[in-house]
């Protein structure tokens, strides 16, 4: 009888996908004739991890079976994974041993006023965010370049809802579909480490009603622990500018991330970079004026 344990149904979904992206030639097999399965077979996996196919079968249909460490890394190794899968593999079947009541810790997500600080005194666009990609914290750089996160509902202030939520969003970025698919891989890494999550179930599930291109990504089971790339994206008020985006972790288990956007030195972006942060500052300047105004006493 199949467990309901959601470790193990989430490590026979990776298992599909990803057995479902390998081709025959890809491992060194000849295609054969027609083939019923996109991808490879569950008994041509199973041949190359040197499993047999009832054991294989019954992990990828998430049954009780707890692959030992050398079978884990025989199977990466026919699925071909990347080191951030591969990673993923192991976690998803380490956990799968644990007794279903063993739930993991769930502590309330915080942003250290050091951290606060830290934003505010960067000369770049930058936030935090949280284990499901919640937006915690910005910047003013932040906000005049992808908006402001508190125009939002706290439960709508998110990176993965916005790119797939928001068709301004998808306007502004260029690259969309490359950004969307490595945050979609962030996410799903997070959602491994607690599948039961209330957050994770709640994000997941509203995207997968409302987005065809989120049901498309998250089926593809990809994960990454951080993710980076570059985008152009098409401001309204400078134009276009092109940044590197990276993620860089921040204290915690699991923490949060720093995501931080940066300009290359020296070129027309970071000059429209640094417009933005002018206009963004002469801004600020007179929303403060009128209300320095009025506190200043009148003469006699």
């Amino acid at each position: 009888m199949a467990t309901a344990h959601p470790y193990a149904r989430e490590l026979g979904d990776f298992l599909r996908a990803r057995r479902a992206r390998l081709r025959p030639r890809d491992v060194g097999l000849e295609p054969g004739g027609r083939r019923k399965v996109t991808g490879l077979r569950r008994e041509e996996i199973a041949l190359l991890a040197g499993l047999s196919t009832d054991y294989y079968q019954r992990m990828e249909q998430g049954r009780d079976v707890r692959p030992s460490d050398e079978a884990l890394d025989a199977l990466a190794t026919a699925l071909r994974l990347d080191d951030d899968e591969r990673r993923h593999l192991f976690d998803l079947a380490r956990s799968a041993r644990r007794p279903l009541h063993a739930r993991p810790r769930r502590a309330a997500e915080r942003v250290p006023e050091s951290t606060r600080r830290l934003l505010h005194v960067m000369g770049t666009p930058g936030l935090v965010l949280g284990r499901h990609l919640d937006v915690l914290a910005w910047n003013p750089l932040a906000e005049a370049l992808l908006g402001d996160p508190a125009s939002r509902p706290p439960a709508e202030r998110n990176m993965v809802a916005v790119l797939f939520r928001d068709p301004e969003a998808r306007m502004l970025c260029q690259g969309w579909e490359s950004m969307a698919r490595q945050y979609v891989a962030m996410l799903r890494a997070a959602v491994a480490d607690d599948p039961d999550h209330p957050r994770a179930t709640t994000l997941v599930g509203e995207l997968s009603i409302h987005s065809a291109d989120f049901r498309r990504l998250w089926a593809r089971h990809d994960v990454r622990e951080n993710v980076h790339g570059t985008t152009l994206f098409q401001h309204p008020t400078v134009g276009g500018i092109t940044l590197d985006w990276d993620t860089y972790p921040l204290p915690g288990s699991p923490g949060p991330v720093l995501l931080v956007f940066t300009a290359e030195p020296e070129t027309a972006d970071a000059e429209r970079l640094q417009l933005l942060a002018s206009l963004r500052a002469t801004r600020d300047t007179a929303v403060r004026r009128p209300s320095a105004d009025r506190a200043r006493p009148r003469p006699a």
